[in-house]
């Protein structure tokens, strides 16, 4: 009866020497990944830091070179958006004067018709060179620099002579620097006549002008000529 006793407390021990050592092991096994799994995590984390010097330094550069081209085409981008805005600012404002010149060529047209209409026509004149005689109440003054009591002054370098081949051209529509002057000179108080062409000689006319105080010369009639005598 002893002897089972001890037998059977001999067993209890040897089962609890081989728990302990399974649970031990166990232990150490769970330590031992705990372990690992913290050394991967805090040292092998960074794969920057696991990469070589050498392949760390190409890659840095080749980040810096990817930057410097986007931004370079950044500013590409800016300078066509920049261009693309001035020509669309350049097209407008030329439509704008496009439309300004339309306007004033309207102006210009509609005031010349006026005048068109209003002017009276009739054929022969002063004498037998006359073609015929146009006059015009549209007319009105050309302007003038001058000021104070006003005499005519038929001298090329004044001003009066200037005005009044203003006046002239005027009321003939040809550009004094396409005008060649035949005669200028007085037809009475306050009054000048001039007799011009083209320089061509395919338009000729004889001008009478009157004088307006503070307004400057103004046509009063305007004849066609046959030739200049």
């Amino acid at each position: 009866m002893k002897g089972n006793n001890r037998e059977s407390r001999f067993g209890k021990r040897e089962k609890r020497k081989k728990t302990n050592i399974i649970l031990n092991s166990l232990i150490a096994l769970v330590i031992i990944l705990i372990i690992v799994v913290s050394a991967k995590i805090f040292f092998g984390g960074n794969n920057d830091q696991a990469l070589p010097a050498d392949e760390q330094t190409a890659s840095e550069s080749k980040q810096k070179e990817k930057n410097k081209e986007d931004k370079g085409n950044d500013i590409e981008q800016n300078k066509d958006k920049d261009k693309e805005k001035a020509d669309k600012d350049s097209e407008e404002e030329k439509e704008k004067e496009k439309e300004k010149e339309k306007e004033k060529e309207k102006e210009e047209n509609a005031k010349e018709t006026e005048e068109d209409q209003e002017q009276v026509v009739t054929e022969g004149g002063s004498g037998p060179d006359v073609e015929k005689t146009i006059e015009n109440p549209a007319w009105k003054p050309v302007g003038t620099s001058q000021t104070g009591e006003h005499t005519a002054v038929y001298d090329q370098n004044h001003a009066d002579w200037q005005e009044m081949l203003s006046a002239i051209s005027y009321a003939t529509g040809v550009d004094q620097g396409n005008m060649t002057v035949w005669f200028l000179g007085n037809n009475g108080p306050n009054s000048s006549v001039g007799t011009i062409s083209t320089k061509d000689q395919s338009e000729k006319y004889r001008v009478y002008i009157d004088w307006v105080d503070g307004e400057g010369w103004k046509p009063s009639r305007v004849e066609v000529l046959n030739e200049i005598n």
